[in-house]
């Protein structure tokens, strides 16, 4: 059974640094900025706590001579600048509250309702503390955290936003660059290739002089199948040495060069695949194509079909008119069909269920339409052992 691979799968090492250095540098944020304000908080705390016990001392205050203790314990109370509190003294009444500023054109029940929703919150942060003022009587202190402990405990949250976020770019960054190397290793692999056929090509075409200018001694017919076939070695020349570069579109009859191309192919493929080309266009529909490039894609397609029918089956392609002014192109095969998981992921490079190919037919053909022609390449349907239709949409105007 054949194994699908990838030559691009592999995970890159700069790839799992960068993301274990925001894993690491995440958490230990977090962990640490925890730390912080469980400690602010405990202080925080203590200092309200020292607030209501600095208004029992207050109110004591009231019943005795201790003038110095009141001084100490309004000086306390002052001091207070960052914490919110309310203190609601044992008849249910507001009697003091800190660092918290109601709206300046309140009526004064507007403000007693403005802190009575304060000290709803409140409850729900943190429980009140208990003023013990003598005489059995209690009052209580409602408080809240500090708008720098608040500030503090959305920090790390947002670090890791940030962070995420850096290594989200990163990523792209690296993949650009990676997808910009690669098109530049195909391009000098294309162009490289091209330039090493030309010699060969130029003594096969000498070959054939020879062999033309005795007819009587090689077979006309074995010659002009050789040139044929060295003609086609020109084509695929002219195809590499075009990647990289932008390509010239002409306006071609789009039947015509399905057809021709067909008719070519049909005699260099299996002879039980029964290949047929069904046109439902206007007569003479034109589209500005690459015609060298385009026949490329349909090669590529037609070959992955009829390695998908292990060269027994039916190929059939069929071009129909779409709204919008686009012409569709659908090559269907009687293949084993290609899973939905895999949809995608037969256009990635390196992509192949063949133990020889280095899976990059498929990748090429929808870079010709997409990027040279503006068009669309995709899966249009699959079903398991019943066959795949892919399709090309190309502009008509």
């Amino acid at each position: 059974m054949l194994k699908s691979f990838d030559i691009y799968s592999q995970n890159n090492i700069l790839k799992i640094i960068v993301a274990l250095n925001v894993l690491l540098v995440g958490t230990g944020s977090l962990l640490y900025t925890n730390r912080l304000i469980n400690k602010l908080e405990d202080r925080e705390e203590q200092y309200v706590q020292l607030y209501a016990r600095s208004i029992a001392y207050l109110v004591s205050s009231t019943h005795t001579n201790s003038g110095d203790i009141t001084f100490v314990t309004d000086q306390i109370l002052r001091a207070n600048t960052t914490i919110p509190a309310i203190y609601v003294d044992p008849d249910g009444q507001i009697a003091n509250y800190r660092n918290l500023d109601a709206p300046k054109e309140y009526t004064p029940e507007q403000v007693e309702q403005f802190l009575r929703q304060k000290i709803v919150e409140m409850k729900k942060r943190h429980n009140p503390l208990v003023v013990d003022i003598g005489n059995g009587e209690r009052g209580l202190v409602y408080y809240t955290n500090s708008r720098l402990l608040r500030q503090l405990t959305y920090f790390p949250y947002a670090l890791l936003t940030i962070l995420t976020a850096l290594g989200v770019l990163a990523y792209l960054a690296f993949s650009s660059s990676r997808r910009a190397e690669q098109n530049r290793v195909w391009v000098g692999l294309a162009k490289e290739t091209a330039h090493q056929l030309g010699t060969p090509m130029s003594s096969l075409m000498a070959w054939v002089e020879y062999m033309r200018s005795d007819p009587a001694q090689y077979d006309q017919s074995i010659t002009d199948e050789i040139e044929k076939d060295v003609q086609r070695l020109e084509t695929i020349t002219a195809r590499f040495s075009s990647i990289g570069s932008i390509p010239t579109l002409k306006d071609e009859n789009i039947t015509d060069v399905v057809q021709q191309f067909v008719d070519y192919l049909s005699k260099r493929i299996s002879t039980k695949v029964r290949m047929s080309v069904t046109s439902h266009l206007p007569p003479g529909q034109t589209i500005k194509v690459n015609k060298l490039l385009f026949e490329w894609v349909i090669e590529n397609i037609c070959k992955n079909a009829v390695d998908a029918m292990k060269g027994v089956g039916e190929l059939r392609l069929t071009m129909v008119p779409l709204p919008h002014q686009e012409v569709a192109i659908d090559i269907t095969d009687t293949g084993k069909g290609i899973s939905k998981k895999n949809m995608q992921k037969v256009f990635t490079p390196g992509y192949s269920t063949k133990q020889r190919g280095w899976g990059l037919g498929l990748t090429l053909a929808k870079r010709i339409v997409e990027e040279y022609h503006n068009g669309r390449l995709f899966v249009k349907s699959s079903e398991a052992g019943k066959g795949t239709t892919f399709r090309i949409v190309l502009h008509a105007d």
